[in-house]
């Protein structure tokens, strides 16, 4: 099995620490998807400013469908987030 290194919470400090709080105020918890890119902060938070862009703004897509393209593409992808 692969291991990826992270950051735990109780370790987080600065940009890390504000990303870790943020994801508990949305979710009670921190995804492992964003664990997983706790070596990068500034990488992570790019990454997260994309997908609310993408997911959470208004476009030519409704929610639902963007959902619902979201959980094929990461089932194409053996990817179960």
């Amino acid at each position: 099995m692969a291991f990826i290194e992270q950051i735990a919470e109780k370790d987080a400090q600065g940009t890390l620490a504000r990303i870790y709080e943020s994801a508990r105020g949305r979710a009670d918890r921190v995804a492992n998807i964003i664990r997983l890119m706790s070596l990068d902060p500034v990488s992570l938070e790019g990454s997260m400013q994309f997908y609310v862009k993408l997911m959470k703004t208004g476009n030519g897509l409704s929610s639902a469908r963007k959902e619902m393209l979201a959980t094929v593409v990461s089932c194409a992808n053996d990817c179960y987030y």
